[in-house]
């Protein structure tokens, strides 16, 4: 009966190893989407939920597993680091860890520097009285480029005086600023916070815009809010005004799009003329970065509240060969850190 059980078992082994699975999905091979452009890969597509049930969705997640959010991977830019720290979830009575042993001298001086307000040391080519309020009233300047700018020095233009920096992105629906990519990867290594913005065309269908923004910027979480950058073009092929109820219903449509990708809600940037054709009293929900090289925003745009003003677009700084435009945010070094709270990963 031994030799009997023995046989069996030797007979019931061969057999099992014979044999292969197969099911459809271990032979399944899926082919990638080339719905692509060839700066970038393919974002993930735009969710369906609106921001509000798309938050809701998240901040129940995160109260039941504390899963990080997911990280969003380009062929140009790599994996989008975390802002989390490793004592978050350690009970407030516990022993904290000593961070000496894993942080050396020189990384944690490069956190702190990262953190830091630089005050400001700009020029101007063109200098502007601007009465009592002036730009240099206001704790947190920054700076907007893209390629007219070339090759930027980003460490010495942040010492300079830029905490913040908008990088021209894209324009239209098919076209991608040739120094986005190399702007973004620096301005964020020299410790700038930093956003990127879309040139906005009236030829074309306000969807595709934001696909092709979408496709060329990353979903990163410490980023500042995306801008859409609406004015009017007398250099552009397209000359196409629009009736001011079109401007808007095309805003909306780009805007909704952006919010629903990148979960935050986008800023606009417009000039006094535009300004004036199109949004006076439109979108009081929404940020507003306001040029206005003459005056304050306070007589340009009486009564509209505003995040960034732009005040020139003359100005001259270290580690930038050429003319730059100079912004500043409405508010004190505590609220533009609780702004940042609210409105990026810091």
């Amino acid at each position: 009966m031994r030799l009997s059980v023995l046989s069996s078992l030797l007979i019931g082994g061969i057999a099992l190893a014979g044999c292969r699975s197969s099911s459809p999905a271990d032979v399944l091979a899926i082919t990638p989407s080339r719905d692509i452009t060839s700066s970038v890969t393919a974002s993930a597509p735009v969710p369906s939920a609106d921001v509000g049930a798309q938050r809701a969705s998240a901040a129940a997640a995160a109260d039941t597993v504390n899963i990080p959010p997911k990280q969003e991977v380009l062929a140009w830019a790599g994996s989008v680091p975390q802002a989390s720290s490793i004592l978050e979830d350690v009970p407030a009575s516990a022993p904290k860890p000593s961070l000496k042993p894993t942080i050396s001298p020189d990384a944690d001086r490069a956190v702190r520097s990262r953190m830091r307000i630089y005050s400001q040391r700009f020029g101007d080519a063109k200098p502007i009285n601007f009465g009592k309020v002036t730009p240099r009233h206001y704790a947190v300047h920054g700076v907007d480029v893209s390629r007219w700018q070339g090759e930027i020095d980003w460490p010495r233009l942040r010492a300079h005086g830029a905490n913040f920096a908008y990088i021209k992105a894209t324009d239209g629906g098919d076209h991608l600023d040739p120094m986005f990519q190399t702007n973004w990867r620096r301005a964020k290594e020299a410790g700038l916070k930093r956003g990127a913005y879309h040139f906005f065309y009236w030829c074309r269908v306000a969807s595709e815009q934001a696909s092709w923004f979408i496709r060329n910027v990353p979903r990163d979480p410490d980023a500042l809010p995306p801008v859409i950058d609406v004015e009017w073009n007398g250099d552009s092929a397209c000359k196409r005004r629009p009736s001011p109820q079109q401007v808007r219903e095309k805003m909306q449509v780009f805007m909704d799009m952006l919010e629903r990708h990148y979960g935050k809600r986008p800023v606009i940037y417009t000039a006094p003329d535009f300004y004036a054709d199109n949004l006076k009293g439109a979108f009081q929900n929404y940020p507003f970065w306001l040029r206005a090289v003459a005056q304050h925003p306070s007589k340009v745009y009486p009564g509209r509240k505003w995040v960034f003003w732009q005040y020139s677009g003359s100005g001259l700084s270290q580690g930038v060969n050429g003319k730059i435009d100079l912004n500043v945010f409405h508010g004190s070094e505590s609220e533009w850190h609780r702004w940042l709270d609210r409105n990026s990963g810091a």
